[in-house]
Order: structure tokens, then sequence, then C-alpha cells
């Protein structure tokens, strides 16, 4: 069963902050589909993924948002051109990098990051709890958070574990492993831009082991909302069940 997010004032935490999302990737997971096809139009029923998250963000009274383009960005600029009944509800900008900057490195490109705003990624879908996530951020007096989901990751195998002489000593059949995975949600206050250099390439693992070198906080906000990255084609396949379930609880 979908859970539906009711939201109220008094915890508006997200609204009014500024909001990147990070759509510049060539979708080569999903190829070849995306080869001539910009990722963040890659659609869920008959709309595409990119305008879900935007819808959700203006949900929460985010509506200042940046998208930052890479492959193809002609054509996203070009579908919302003439999605006038979106875009009038929103402060819509867009960054284009004339080569590949990695998942951190084009933010350095927008101007205007002086306070706390969100960034995520252009190819999941989610019905996080947005206001939860800021508050949690906040509360942590945190520079950087990054919400998480537990995935288990199967192994369809047999796996032995043995020693130096080649005796076994375990057999694990078909075994699985939790990890904490990054969401691709986060949560900035501006001083990471401090870290990143404009026009230099910079992926999000190299920015967060950047941010830990340097003592700064760096948090995880673990979270059991659905979640689907959709440069997978399994979760693809999932998230447009989901999204034909029930596309108002995202």
């Amino acid at each position: 069963m979908i859970e539906r997010h009711e939201r109220t004032e008094r915890h508006a935490s997200a609204s009014g902050l500024r909001a990147v999302i990070l759509a510049g990737g060539k979708g080569t997971r999903l190829h070849p589909f995306t080869a001539s096809f910009p990722k963040p139009l890659v659609p869920l029923g008959d709309v595409p993924i990119v305008e879900v998250l935007m819808r959700r963000l203006i949900r929460y009274g985010v509506t200042d948002i940046t998208l930052s383009l890479g492959h193809l960005a002609e054509l996203v600029q070009a579908y919302f051109a003439h999605r006038r009944q979106l875009t009038d509800l929103v402060a819509l900008h867009y960054v284009i990098e004339d080569e590949p900057l990695g998942t951190a490195g084009s933010l350095a490109l927008i101007s205007g990051l002086d306070r706390t705003f969100l960034a995520m990624n252009g190819d999941l879908l989610t019905n996080l709890d947005l206001d939860a996530l800021v508050r949690f951020h906040s509360e942590q007096d945190a520079l950087l958070t990054v919400a998480t989901h537990t995935r288990c990751v199967k192994i369809d195998l047999g796996v032995l574990e043995f020693d130096d002489r080649r005796q076994i000593r375990r057999y694990l059949e078909k075994p699985e492993t939790q990890y904490h995975v990054s969401m691709g949600i986060y949560v900035y206050e501006p001083r990471v831009l401090e870290y990143i250099t404009r026009g230099t390439y910079l992926d999000f693992p190299d920015l967060v082991l950047r941010l830990l070198e340097h003592g700064e906080r760096v948090c995880a906000y673990p979270t059991d909302c659905i979640w689907l990255d959709i440069g997978r084609p399994d979760d693809y396949s999932r998230a447009q069940e989901l999204f034909t379930q029930a596309a108002d609880a995202f």
C-alpha cells in the first residue's frame, strides 16, 4: 500500500528552499532507448520523470528549481517551453554543462546558492518526506545530509569461504547482504561549494570524502519510503507499475 504524505504549514521545513535537479547524465543503463532521448524525459505513464520530481517539489513549496543539463539538453528545454501550465508555477532555470562535470561538479555553475538548498538526481521516483529530511538536516547541524535507503543485494550462487589450505569453512547458499545506499537526494549548506572548483569534474562520492577529510559534518537520513532508481531497468519497470497504481502519491 502506498502511503500519502499530508503536510501542515507548521512542519513545512522545505518550503521556500531552492532545488537543483541533476539531469545531465546520458542514461547509459537504459541504452539504446536513451541514445537519442534525454534521460530526464523518460516517461512514467505519459509524464516525464523530471516533471514528476518537479511536481513533488512544488507540493512542498519548493518553486525555485534549477535543472542541471548536459546530454540532449535542448530537448529538455524544448519540452518545458511547451509546458506553461507547469512552468508558470515555478521559477525554472537551466545550467548546461559544456562537458560532463560529475554528480557534484555542476553545482559550481549555479549562481545564488547562498542558503540551504536541495539537490537530487533526475532519474528517481520517491515519496520521500522532504520536510522531514530538511528538518533532520537542520537539527543535526549538518553541512550535508544524504537521504539513504536499505537495499538488499542477493547473490544467486553458492558462496564458499575457505582457508589458506583450501579447506572449506562455510558454505552460503544464495546469501543476501543489506546496504545503506544513497537515494540521490541531498540537503546542502552553501559552504559545501567551497570544496567544489568551478569547471572541474567532481563526483558526489569524492565530494563526501573530501568533506570528511576536512572534518566536516556529513549526515545520513535513513528512510523506508518508496524509492526507485529508474536508471536501472528493473526499478524502471517497478516504477511504471507504482505510478500507474497511484500517480498522486508521488
